[in-house]
């Protein structure tokens, strides 16, 4: 059964060895993540895959080619023990509307700010994103995103591993259902340790990664 949020812009895949995720990646599904572009002066990079509609997986991790970046980089890349599915992100029609509206509801998503990337081919990508330091520690609240007059990364022929389905697990259920309904988002959420879980049709069947 496919558990895609409709509004799901793309799930966060945080490794400390971008290398080696891309490579297990490839290895469990037969499917080869493409390279995505740099953050620059952020110290991360990523690899995409398409997870159909306009949906992607972004795999991100530390940049070899910013070693000598200076402070933490997103997603907290330079901690993490092992590769884990972090967070995900919705496009609403109106990216301005649904923060003001989710803020009278009860739940601040954080201020709007700009981001961009350069892609392999050196095209520069601008977007705006609610501000990750206001969102839920979680991460299971998703952080909102539109991406104005950039093509969207969908839509640059990556390869495809369509989404099956996207669950949760957090101690409080009942306390995090408010906080998806002021952005009008579901996610199943069981009871359990913080995590995320999502599953992916791919060449070798479906295939799971947390």
């Amino acid at each position: 059964m496919n558990t895609t949020p409709a509004q799901l812009d793309h799930l966060v895949l945080a490794t400390p060895d971008l290398a080696g995720t891309v490579a297990d990646f490839a290895r469990r599904t037969g499917v080869t993540p493409a390279p995505g572009g740099v953050h620059v002066g952020l110290g991360t990079r990523n690899h995409l895959v398409s997870l159909g509609g306009s949906a992607y997986l972004e795999i991100i991790g530390p940049d070899p080619e910013q070693a000598g970046h200076d402070g933490p980089r997103p997603f907290a890349v330079d901690v993490l023990p092992v590769p884990r599915t972090v967070t995900w992100a919705i496009h609403p029609a109106d990216l301005d509307a649904t923060i003001a509206t989710a803020r009278a509801r009860g739940y601040d998503p954080g201020p709007a700010r700009p981001m961009s990337r350069r892609t392999p081919e050196g095209t520069l990508l601008s977007w705006r994103l609610t501000d990750g330091t206001d969102a839920h520690p979680s991460g299971l609240v998703p952080f909102l995103i539109d991406w104005g007059a950039s093509p969207h990364p969908s839509a640059s022929g990556l390869p495809v591993t369509p989404l099956l389905a996207l669950t949760a697990t957090t101690p409080d259920p009942d306390g995090l259902r408010p906080l998806l309904a002021a952005l009008d988002v579901e996610l199943p959420l069981s009871e359990g340790p913080v995590g995320m879980r999502f599953t992916v049709e791919t060449p070798h069947g479906p295939v799971s990664f947390d």
